[in-house]
Order: C-alpha cells, then sequence, then structure tokens
C-alpha cells in the first residue's frame, strides 16, 4: 500500500484548495441565503477538469478515477465548502456520468458524457418514492411499452437538482412486481431530457442546503423513444448497483468535507477566543473533543481512499460495496461528532449563520440520512460482512 500522493494526485489537491479560497464558507453562505445555485463554481470545476474524473478523455473526461475525484472533493469541502461540493459531485458525475458511462451505448456517450465532463450538464437521479424508499423493488412508476416508445407514469420524491439539471435517470419498472421471475428483474433505467411538459416537480421545502433543490415530481404520461432506454430493459437494478458503491462513496467524501471544515473552523475561533486571559484552545477541554473528533475523520477517511481505489482498480462489486458502505457509516459518524463539537466550542457563535457552524450542522444531518441511512450501512455490514440474518 502506498499512501503517497502522485505529482498529479498533488496538483489536483492544489487546484482544489486554490478554487476553495474563491469559493469558501462564505460564497456558500450567500447561495444559501440567496436560495441561488452555485453555477459560477460548477463552471469553475467544468475548467478545472474536476467534472471528468471518472470519464475517459475520449468522451471529453480527463480518465482518471474515484480516488482522484475524493481528494479533490475532500479539499474542496474540508476548506470551507462544507458538504456542498461532494453532493453537487453527485448530480454532476455521479448521477450521469457513470450511469451513462457504464450502461450507455456508444450515441448516448457521445450525446451526454461531453456535456457532463466540462459541467454544462446536470444529470438528477429518479430514484426515490413515496412508498418505496430505500426499497427500490417496490418502484411503483411503470414504463409501458406502446409501438416504438415508451409510456412513463409515476411519481418520484426527494430527487435533488430538477430544476438545474437537463436530464434525468429515471427509475421505473418495465414489468410489474408480481409478474417478474424475481423481484430483482424488471426495472429500467431511462436518459430523458429535461424540461419535460409530462414530468411536474414542485420543490420540497426542507432543513438545509437550499443551493440544491429537492423535488417532487409527477409523471403523467411521459413518451420517450426507445433509444431513451439506459442499459438492458429489466435489469435496471443491477445497473443502479453500479452506481450506488460510487454514490456512497462520494456521500462519504461530503461528510468528511464537512467534519473537516467545522473542527477548522472551531480551532481558529479557539486560537482567537480568549476567556479570563487565555486562549480557549488551551483547555483540554476544548482541545480534548476536537482532536478526537478529527482523529475519526481521518480514520474514516482511509476508509474512503480504500474503498476508492478499489472501486478504480475495478475490484469485484461486492468488495466495493463492503467497504463503500464502512466509508459512508464512518465519516458520517466522525462528521456528526465533529460538527457538535465544533459548536460546542463557538457556544453561542455556533448559532450564529455568519460563522458557518450552524449550516454545517443541518449539513451533516442529510449524510445521516442520504443516500443511504446509517442504519442501512449497519444491515449491510452486518448480513452480507458478519453473514447474520437478514433483519428486513
Amino acid at each position: 500500500m502506498d499512501f503517497d500522493l502522485s505529482d498529479e494526485q498533488r496538483m489536483i489537491v492544489d487546484t482544489a484548495d486554490k478554487i476553495a479560497r474563491t469559493f469558501g464558507a462564505d460564497y456558500w453562505l450567500e447561495k444559501e441565503n440567496r436560495h441561488e445555485f452555485p453555477q459560477d463554481f460548477m463552471d469553475e470545476l467544468g475548467r478545472a477538469g474536476f467534472l471528468g474524473f471518472c470519464i475517459p478523455e475520449e468522451y471529453g473526461g480527463n480518465g482518471l478515477g474515484m480516488t482522484e475525484a475524493s481528494l479533490a472533493f475532500e479539499a474542496l469541502g474540508a476548506k470551507g465548502g462544507g458538504a456542498a461540493p461532494g453532493l453537487l459531485y453527485l448530480l454532476a458525475s455521479v448521477f450521469g456520468g457513470l450511469s451513462v458511462f457504464n450502461h450507455g451505448n456508444e450515441a448516448q456517450k457521445r450525446a451526454y458524457l461531453p456535456r457532463i465532463a466540462s459541467g454544462r450538464l446536470l444529470v438528477s437521479l429518479g430514484l426515490t418514492e413515496p412508498d418505496a424508499g430505500s426499497n427500490t423493488m417496490n418502484t411503483r412508476t411503470f414504463a409501458r411499452k406502446d409501438g416504438d416508445d415508451y409510456v412513463i407514469n409515476g411519481n418520484k420524491i426527494f430527487i435533488s437538482g430538477v430544476e438545474n439539471a437537463g436530464a434525468i435517470v429515471l427509475v421505473t419498472r418495465t414489468t410489474k412486481k408480481e409478474d417478474a421471475e424475481k423481484k430483482s428483474l424488471g426495472l429500467s433505467l431511462f436518459l430523458v431530457d429535461l424540461p419535460q411538459a409530462a414530468i411536474r416537480h414542485t420543490e420540497i421545502p426542507k432543513h438545509a442546503g437550499d443551493y440544491i433543490g429537492t423535488y417532487e415530481l409527477g409523471i403523467d404520461d411521459l413518451r420517450v423513444p426507445h433509444s431513451a432506454l439506459l442499459g438492458q430493459e429489466g435489469l435496471g437494478w443491477y445497473h443502479v448497483l453500479d452506481t450506488l458503491n460510487p454514490e456512497r462513496i462520494i456521500a462519504a467524501v461530503a461528510a468528511l468535507g464537512v467534519g473537516k471544515a467545522a473542527v477548522y473552523q472551531a480551532v481558529r475561533y479557539a486560537n482567537q477566543r480568549e476567556v479570563f486571559g487565555r486562549a480557549i484552545g488551551s483547555h483540554q477541554g476544548i482541545q480534548f473533543p476536537l482532536a478526537a473528533a478529527y482523529n475519526k475523520l481521518e480514520c474514516a477517511w482511509l476508509a474512503t481512499l480504500k474503498a476508492a481505489t478499489l472501486y478504480d482498480k475495478k475490484a469485484p462489486q461486492k468488495k466495493v460495496g463492503d467497504v463503500s458502505n464502512i466509508a459512508k457509516f464512518a465519516a458520517t459518524e466522525a462528521a456528526v461528532e465533529a460538527v457538535y463539537h465544533a459548536m460546542q466550542t463557538l457556544g453561542g457563535y455556533g448559532f450564529a449563520k455568519e460563522y458557518h457552524i450552524e449550516r454545517w450542522w443541518r449539513e451533516v444531518q442529510l449524510m445521516r440520512l442520504a443516500p443511504i441511512t446509517q442504519q442501512m450501512t449497519l444491515n449491510y455490514t452486518a448480513e452480507h460482512i458478519l453473514g447474520l440474518p437478514r433483519s428486513y
């Protein structure tokens, strides 16, 4: 195992640091206050090549990998972006870029990947439904074959970025659950351009991250051609799995970003804030919680890099899945603890928006729930790693 970064990887981290100086914590506070999508940030990522890490050069990317993406977006988050850069990378490059690269035909790759890599195209993932949640097998959105077309009807909820996305990957059923040979068959993916008159979207007011809108979708008689099918009909669940592992890796990166940003902010404050003639950072009651939180973040970072490396080396999907779920769990637990102790360090100022901790506290709560809950990652570890009976 080599823990040294290559020259190219060090350059990526240096570039991320430079970008973070322009798009730091104050930038994200302004975007959230204005309820405004950070398009200028996305444009800068596109120019830097950060949205094309996992896209081959022939399609406009740089042909690197999940390891480089993790290095870049952890740095962007830790230096002031919090969870935002990682969450945006999911929307920009994982949901669309990896889905299209892994399962798209040549025409789809040529049409979509260069625009994704340049930042000109964001792609949402239409997966979650009101009555399905984490149980994707209960998907009810249905694509009915009609000649050479499909007609899609259904509902989706908690879908991020629809207002700013130029396309969406819709997870549908093409065979009813009761008619499928087994429950994992009969799901299909469709790559659909946005906006569409047949897709209504209503924004959901939410707890955090108002720089990215979250929406409920109503899909009424959406007619799409057969060429919109992404991958093979009926094998959509297995196609989605190829996206879920990198999704968990980047979710871990987002959690690490917000956790480290909070610790660094708390350290700055603790070095400056004086009470009874001494900086509060000189007291072990302040030092120990922050140091312990940082140690746990660094341990989770190692797990995250391991997952990214296994993914890049094309290790078996289960092996990648094992470590990806562990990394997501560990990073989120560490980040929640880090932001908690950062807020305690700042005291009343932790509630003041201008100090950013309260926003990061709201952001880190999302990481406990999405893209997979902490409890579901534990279910995965118990069943698939430890060999315990299925519990749900």
